[in-house]
């Protein structure tokens, strides 16, 4: 096993003030988002569209490592040089989404399980050629009337698990994404509880499945209320509820935390990050952003696949990659907004 290749990896992933960028939206998902601006939803768009990120000026200083798709890794960009070839000249570490997306669960109504262990060795070996170093598994859990299941938490997050321990024998990073969805009507404390029950199981698993801690990185939610429930509340609400709930559940061994986004606004997900720091300024392991459409989507709204918004793009695209990088450090503000 590539023991220290992929511990070293965690830990350049999680160096410094930088964050991951996820820019491995499905192609349903990809599409979906193109329609919704008027972008054609072609292969090629989809190409130029990730060209544009990859090609970001100075996105180094904010973004250490980037989860590609299965489509993504495997084209170039407008210069002939393959997408991970690219983003690791500069100084990007390449990582691949290797889960095949969240289906029904058989014998539980409203629950997902997600798939894709099959053959996943064999697509770990060759992701690994093409030069992803670390992956990314997301499993969802849904709150709502009887749910979660334990059957479901137990099934997601042993898959979690044996994910993990196959990317750790290719010499690839885990990243372990249990996601408890904002959507509903729940309150923060059924979050809490929920996230809580779910992490202590999968660290659980991850125990008995003999994956080294070290060489993993954990992709949790935030602590939030549903998006539709009628008590929302502040930013340093959050900030002590996911602190509580990262401290009792997550191992010291565990080299980094970076949240999602989970459709949080991109100045939602920036100032969140930001209390957390200037709550607790020095946590057992490093917390920074694994962010998508926080990051993403006000550049994809500026480019409406039009060339010439390409450099306009390419500027907010920085700009919401570097709030985060100061929201890593306590020092965001909302002022910064107004740039």
């Amino acid at each position: 096993m590539k023991t220290k290749e992929f511990t070293d990896t965690a830990k350049a992933m999680m160096a410094g003030d930088k964050g991951l960028l996820a820019m491995d939206e499905s192609t349903p998902t990809c599409n979906k988002r193109f329609a919704a601006v008027g972008i054609p939803q072609t292969e090629e768009y989809r190409r130029a569209y990730r060209d544009l990120i990859v090609t970001t000026p100075r996105l180094n200083t904010c973004i250490s490592g980037a989860i590609l798709s299965d489509e993504t890794i495997r084209q170039q960009t407008i210069a002939g040089i393959p997408f991970a070839k690219a983003l690791h000249n500069n100084g990007i570490i390449p990582g691949i989404k290797v889960d095949l997306g969240a289906k029904d669960l058989a014998g539980f109504p409203e629950e997902k399980i997600t798939e894709g262990l099959d053959l996943l060795r064999e697509r770990l070996t060759e992701y690994y050629a093409l030069g992803a170093r670390f992956a990314k598994w997301r499993a969802v859990i849904t709150i709502g009337k009887d749910i979660p299941t334990s059957g479901c938490m137990e099934a997601n997050m042993h898959a979690l698990a044996r994910y993990a321990a196959l990317c750790q024998e290719a010499g690839i990073v885990p990243i372990v994404e249990p996601e408890v969805l904002m959507d509903g009507s729940h309150t923060l404390e059924q979050c809490k509880k929920i996230t809580q029950d779910g992490l202590l199981m999968l660290f659980s698993q991850l125990h008995s499945q003999r994956v080294d801690l070290h060489g993993v990185i954990l992709k949790p939610n935030m602590i939030l209320p549903g998006k539709d429930s009628p008590v929302q509340v502040e930013d340093d609400i959050i900030a002590h509820a996911t602190i509580k709930c990262l401290l009792r559940c997550v191992p010291a061994s565990v080299p980094g935390v970076a949240f999602l986004s989970g459709g949080q606004s991109p100045e939602q997900a920036s100032s969140r990050l930001n209390a957390i720091h200037i709550i607790v300024p020095t946590l057992p392991w490093a917390v920074t952003f694994s962010y998508a459409r926080a990051i993403q989507q006000p550049a994809l709204e500026l480019w409406a696949g039009k060339e010439e918004n390409v450099a306009a793009a390419q500027k907010v695209l920085f700009h919401r990659a570097d709030c985060n990088r100061l929201a890593r450090k306590g020092k965001y503000s909302e002022a910064m907004e107004k740039v």
